[in-house]
């Protein structure tokens, strides 16, 4: 008796990203067997399966990438890393790619902050690269902007800010803290690569995938902590006190990501319409609540 046919086969650069812990076991519930890039090659625990092999590649050295004859390439990790791999994509015959920026790319494209000046700058000049390059290379490109994603364990939004609760019981804001937001969940994003990489409607466009539900930052804030089963206790802090409590955090370790253009916009609404999205391929995010 013969062999059945080999599955396709899909490739995860960036794989153990929290979109890659969703995204992973989705993969191989569709049938694909997957070939996961990461750096530190840890095994996602929650892709388990025979159908999922790991690579040590350092995605700076896009010559590293394992020859494998797979019919895509999903790209998890920043996507300034993605314009390099795409002649190495290209002599593999992989004609299909997905990769993830940030709506970023819009609500900091003003910031006042150097450091977040120049990731817009990088979003922009990657964005510029994978459409220039694609056209050249004849690859189908499809690019994911999503809004403040979670998974209510590793993200660097929505869990901080519980376990900032957990410890202190209480979060500070920024005056009234009125600025809209769309959390997205990993989980949405995973689905969002699955229903998009056979649909055509979808190649060499860009779409913003915010979440299902919009809520001012206050109302977000509220909701972690009813969902941590605490009552919500707020200390209200003036733009100038909170500026300066920005600044001496930077100083800790690890906290140099933090700017005081952070709490300014905690009054400034960052939404993004996905309703492309939904057209195109059914995009449907679910209601905000931190698990």
């Amino acid at each position: 008796m013969s062999d059945l046919a080999s599955p396709p086969k899909v490739i995860i650069t960036g794989a153990t990203s929290i979109i890659g812990r969703f995204l992973l076991p989705r993969l191989v519930n569709a049938g694909y067997e997957v070939h996961a890039i990461s750096r530190n090659c840890r095994e996602n625990p929650g892709a388990a399966d025979k159908k999922v092999f790991w690579h040590p590649v350092d995605m700076t050295h896009p010559e590293q990438l394992p020859r494998i004859n797979a019919q895509a390439l999903i790209h998890l990790a920043p996507l300034w890393l993605l314009p390099p791999l795409l002649p190495v994509l290209s002599s593999l015959q992989i004609k299909r790619i997905i990769g993830f920026g940030s709506t970023s790319l819009f609500s900091k494209a003003s910031s006042a902050d150097t450091g977040e000046q120049q990731l817009v700058a990088r979003f922009v000049a990657a964005e510029e690269a994978i459409t220039r390059l694609s056209s050249t290379l004849e690859m189908n490109w499809t690019i994911f902007r999503p809004t403040l994603v979670y998974d209510c364990v590793h993200d660097k939004n929505i869990a901080v800010i519980a376990r900032f609760i957990q410890y202190y019981g209480f979060f500070p804001l920024l005056g009234e803290a009125s600025g809209l937001r769309q959390p997205v969940h990993a989980d949405d994003l995973a689905e969002a690569c699955i229903m998009a990489l056979n649909q055509p409607v979808t190649f060499c466009r860009a779409y913003n995938v915010s979440g299902g539900e919009t809520l001012s930052y206050r109302q977000m804030v509220e909701r972690i902590f009813s969902s941590l089963g605490k009552p919500a206790r707020f200390l209200i802090i003036p733009a100038w006190l909170f500026r300066g409590a920005i600044r001496v955090i930077m100083l800790l370790p690890g906290k140099r990501n933090m700017t005081p253009e952070m709490a300014v916009r905690m009054n400034v609404d960052l939404c993004f319409d996905h309703t492309d999205a939904t057209q195109d391929f059914g995009f449907s995010p679910r209601l905000f609540w931190p698990c």
